[in-house]
C-alpha cells in the first residue's frame, strides 16, 4: 500500500477546497458542486445533532447516537474504502467537484475528527450522566461492590470464559486475522523471564456488548438477562468484565497493557453477475469476503502505548491518516441495545396509532376499492397493514390467477413473503424478483430467495448489472369483463417494520394502462424483453433521467412564455451531474425551485446567475425522510411523480427504478397542496443549505412547524 499519510497542511489545505472551493463560481467550473462525500458527512453530522439536542427524548437521544456510529462504519466500509481504493490504483477520474481521493481523504478525517469528539463529549459529560439520574446506569467494573463483582466474576469462568481464544502473536504465531468491526482486546504480556509478548483477544459477539446486572446480584445464573425479575436499569460493557479477569486467560503472565480497538474493512464488493455462472453463489461468497477485506479504518483507545499502535498499523497495513484514537467506549453503535432493550415509554417520543384509510376498514373488498379509484397512502402516518392485507387477499382470492413482486429489503419474519408462499402453494403463478445485491442485506435476501424458491415460486434474482430497486407488485385477477390488473407501487421497501419509521408514498391503482407497464416491465426484469418506451411510468436506466430533464426543460419553456414556473422535488439525494445542471438551467431562466433532499446533495444553492432561484433544505427528525416526490408545475397542467428514485447517477444509470404518476386530480391535490407545503415551512427539524454546502438549522418565525408531528397529529393524508 503506497505512503499516503498527509501532512497536517495539506489536510487543512484539502478541507479547506471541500468548504469552500478555491475559485469563483462559474459555469461548468467544478467549484459550481459539493462534493458528495463531504455532503453526507454533513448529513450524519446532523443526525449526531439529534442526539445532542436535550428538547429530545433521553432514549432517543441514544438512538440518534447509535445511528450516527452505525451510519460511520458503512460509510467507512463502503465509501472511503473506495476512495482508498481510487487512490492505491491511481485513479484520476474526478468527480463533478473536481477533488482529488487524497483531498477528500483529508477534508472527511478533519470533519470526522470534530463530528468524533462532539459525539463522545456528548456522551461523556451529557448522555451519560442524563442516564444515570434517570435510573439507568452504566457502571465501571471497578465501582461495583463486592457482591456484584463476584456475581459478573462468576459468570465470565462458567459461561465467557469457554468462548475466549487469545491469539499469541510472534515469530512462531502470524499476526492473527481482525475481523471486520470486531471489538478486540491487544495485549502486551510479559513472561517471568521478563519478555514482552503481543496478543489479541477477541470480545465475543455471542454475548450483549452491554450486560444487565440483574435485581437481586444474588440471583442464580438462569436469572440474568431480561428475564423475569431483572430490572432494566444497570449495565456493565462486557468488555470491562473480560479485562478484569484477562488473568485467568494468561495465567503466570503479568499483563502490562489491555487496549481495545476496532477494525473497519472494504466491503464494497462487486459482482460481476454477467461472469457468474451463480449469482446466489456469488454473492454468498462476497459476504463471506467482507470479513477478509481490505483494513481502512482503526479505531483505538486514547494513550495507546506507541509500540502497539505500530503493531497494529504495520500488520494491518494502515496509514496514520486512518487510524482515529477513541475516548472509551470504542464503538457507539452497540448504544441501540439501549434503546430496544430498557422499557422507558417515558424516556421515548409518545406513541402513536397510524391511520386505518377508510377503504381499507375491516371488512372492505380491497379490489373493490382500488378499481373504484386510486388510494394513496403516506407511512408511517398511514399504516403499512393495507399493503400486507393487499398480497395476503390476493394469495387467497381463488379470482387472482398471478402475483409478480419485487424484493429489496424485506426484513426478517416478512408476512408479504408468506403471503407470496401461501399463493404459490393454491395454484397461482407467483414470480418475485428478489434482489440479491442489497447492500447488507444479501445475507437475509439468500434465505428469502430459497424459502420462495422451496415453495416454488419463480425466484429472479435481477438483471446483470444493474440493481433492481423499484418497489411493485402487480396482481392479476380474472372478473367479469375480463382480465384486471391491480398494483401497488411505493417509494419504499416492503418491510413492515422499516414502515413504522421511514416515510413513504405508496399507491394503489387498478389503471389499465400503469398495470400494462408494470407487466412490461415484469417482462423485462424476469424474461429477455428489451421494452424501452412505457405509457406511464419513468423507468432507469432507459428513460427517467431523460424525461425528468425533458419536464424540467419544458418548465423553462412554459416559464419563460407565461411565468410561475416552479419545480418542487422531495428525495434523498441528488448528485447526478446532468440534473443538477438542468435544475440550474430552470433557476437561471427564473423558475422556482424547490428542493427538499434528505441527506447528499452536491448541488450548490443560491449562487448569483447560476442558482439564486434554488432552495435546499433538509429534515433530520424522528422519522427517516425517504419519499421521493417530483412535481412540475407545467404551466397549471401539473405533473405529479412518485417513485424509488434519486436524482443520483448510479440510480440513474447502474438500477432498474421506476416512478410513477399521480393523476387523480384529489391525490394530487393533498401532495401538493397540502403534505409538500407542510414539509417545506418546516423551522423545527429543517436545515437549509447555503452555497458552500453548510447546513444551518432554521429558527422558528413565532410558533414552530414540525411536519413529522404535524403529520401525526392530522393523520396522515386527511
Amino acid at each position: 500500500m503506497p505512503d499516503t499519510e498527509l501532512t497536517e497542511a495539506e489536510r487543512d489545505d484539502a478541507a479547506e477546497k471541500g468548504r469552500h472551493g478555491t475559485k469563483k463560481f462559474a459555469h461548468d467550473d467544478s467549484s459550481e458542486y459539493i462534493n458528495r462525500e463531504l455532503s453526507w458527512v454533513r448529513f450524519n453530522s446532523r443526525v449526531l445533532d439529534e442526539a445532542m439536542d436535550k428538547s429530545k427524548p433521553l432514549l432517543e437521544r441514544v438512538k440518534f447516537m447509535s445511528i450516527f456510529s452505525n451510519n460511520l462504519d458503512e460509510f467507512f466500509m463502503i465509501r472511503v474504502s473506495g476512495l482508498i481504493r481510487q487512490l492505491n490504483d491511481g485513479v484520476v477520474n474526478l468527480p463533478p467537484d473536481g477533488m482529488t481521493p487524497v483531498e477528500q481523504l483529508a477534508a472527511i478525517r478533519k470533519a470526522l475528527t470534530v463530528d468524533i469528539k462532539r459525539q463522545i463529549d456528548c456522551w461523556h459529560e451529557d448522555i451519560l450522566p442524563e442516564l444515570t439520574a434517570n435510573g439507568i446506569e452504566i457502571l465501571e467494573f471497578g465501582a461495583l461492590n463486592d457482591k456484584q463483582k463476584k456475581y459478573l466474576d462468576n459468570y465470565f469462568k462458567n459461561e465467557i470464559f469457554p468462548t475466549l481464544t487469545p491469539l499469541a502473536f510472534d515469530p512462531g504465531h502470524p499476526f492473527p486475522h481482525i475481523s471486520n468491526l470486531s471489538l478486540n482486546f491487544a495485549l502486551a504480556l510479559r513472561d517471568g523471564r521478563g519478555n514482552v509478548r503481543f496478543a489479541r483477544l477477541k470480545i465475543p459477539e455471542s454475548f450483549p456488548r452491554l450486560f444487565l446486572l440483574p435485581a437481586d446480584t444474588g440471583d442464580k445464573m438462569e436469572k440474568m438477562g431480561l428475564r423475569e425479575g431483572a430490572r432494566a436499569d444497570r449495565f456493565v460493557w462486557l468488555e470491562d468484565i473480560v479485562e478484569a479477569n484477562l488473568g485467568m486467560l494468561f495465567p503466570g503472565m503479568i499483563i502490562e497493557d489491555a487496549v481495545l480497538f476496532r477494525v473497519t474493512r472494504d466491503a464494497d464488493f462487486e459482482i460481476e453477475s454477467d461472469e457468474a455462472e451463480d449469482l446466489l453463489h456469488s454473492i454468498r461468497e462476497s459476504v463471506d469476503r467482507r470479513r477478509f477485506g481490505l483494513a481502512v479504518r482503526l479505531q483505538i483507545e486514547k494513550n495507546t502505548p506507541r509500540h502497539i499502535r505500530e503493531i497494529l498499523t504495520r500488520n494491518l497495513e494502515l496509514d496514520l491518516f486512518q487510524v482515529y484514537s477513541i475516548k472509551y467506549p470504542v464503538g457507539l453503535s452497540a448504544l441501540m441495545q439501549l434503546y430496544n432493550e430498557v422499557d422507558r415509554p417515558d424516556l421515548k417520543f409518545p406513541p402513536f396509532t397510524p391511520r386505518i384509510s377508510p377503504e381499507f376498514q375491516e371488512g372492505r373488498n380491497v379490489f373493490r376499492a382500488i378499481a373504484g379509484r386510486d388510494i394513496l397512502l403516506y407511512h408511517p402516518y398511514d399504516s403499512f397493514m393495507p399493503v400486507v392485507n393487499f398480497i395476503r387477499e390476493a394469495s387467497r382470492d381463488p379470482d387472482v390467477l398471478a402475483i409478480k413482486q419485487t424484493l429489496y429489503r424485506t426484513g426478517s419474519n416478512s408476512p408479504i413473503v408468506e403471503s407470496l408462499k401461501e399463493a404459490c402453494s393454491r395454484g397461482k403463478q407467483v414470480a418475485a424478483l428478489v434482489e440479491l445485491k442489497a447492500r447488507f442485506d444479501e445475507e437475509n435476501n439468500i434465505g428469502w430467495a430459497r424459502a420462495l424458491e422451496g415453495a416454488g415460486v419463480h425466484v429472479v434474482y435481477g438483471l446483470p448489472g444493474l440493481k433492481t430497486h423499484a418497489k411493485i407488485c402487480l396482481v392479476v385477477r380474472r372478473e367479469k369483463g375480463g382480465i384486471r390488473r391491480y398494483v401497488h407501487l411505493g417509494t419504499g421497501n416492503y418491510n413492515a417494520v422499516t414502515a413504522r419509521i421511514y416515510t413513504d408514498f405508496g399507491l394503489f391503482t387498478a389503471n389499465p394502462e400503469i398495470g400494462a407497464d408494470v407487466s412490461d416491465l415484469f417482462n423485462m426484469l424476469t424474461g429477455y424483453s428489451e421494452q424501452r418506451e412505457y405509457r406511464k411510468l419513468l423507468v432507469a436506466p432507459n428513460t427517467l433521467r431523460r424525461e425528468i430533464i425533458a419536464r424540467i426543460d419544458r418548465e423553462i419553456e412554459r416559464h419563460c412564455q407565461g411565468g410561475g414556473g416552479h419545480l418542487i422535488f422531495k428525495l434523498n439525494a441528488i448528485s447526478d451531474r446532468e440534473s443538477m445542471d438542468a435544475l440550474y438551467r430552470a433557476s437561471k431562466a427564473g423558475v422556482k425551485v424547490d428542493l427538499q433532499v434528505r441527506g447528499i446533495c452536491c448541488l450548490r444553492p443560491g449562487i448569483e446567475n447560476l442558482s439564486e432561484n434554488i432552495r435546499v433544505t433538509s429534515i433530520v427528525g424522528r422519522f427517516l425522510e425517504h419519499t421521493r416526490a417530483f412535481y412540475f408545475r407545467n404551466g397549471g397542467d401539473e405533473e405529479l411523480y412518485l417513485g424509488s428514485a434519486d436524482l443520483m447517477t448510479r440510480n440513474l444509470d447502474r438500477r432498474v427504478e421506476c416512478l410513477y404518476p399521480v393523476e387523480d386530480p384529489a391525490l394530487r391535490r393533498r401532495i401538493v397542496d397540502v403534505i409538500l407545503p407542510v414539509h417545506l415551512r418546516d423551522d423545527a427539524q429543517c436545515s437549509e443549505l447555503d452555497s458552500w454546502g453548510e447546513y444551518k438549522q432554521l429558527k422558528p418565525n413565532g410558533q414552530a412547524t414540525d411536519s413529522q408531528k404535524w403529520m401525526i397529529d392530522n393523520m396522515g393524508l386527511e
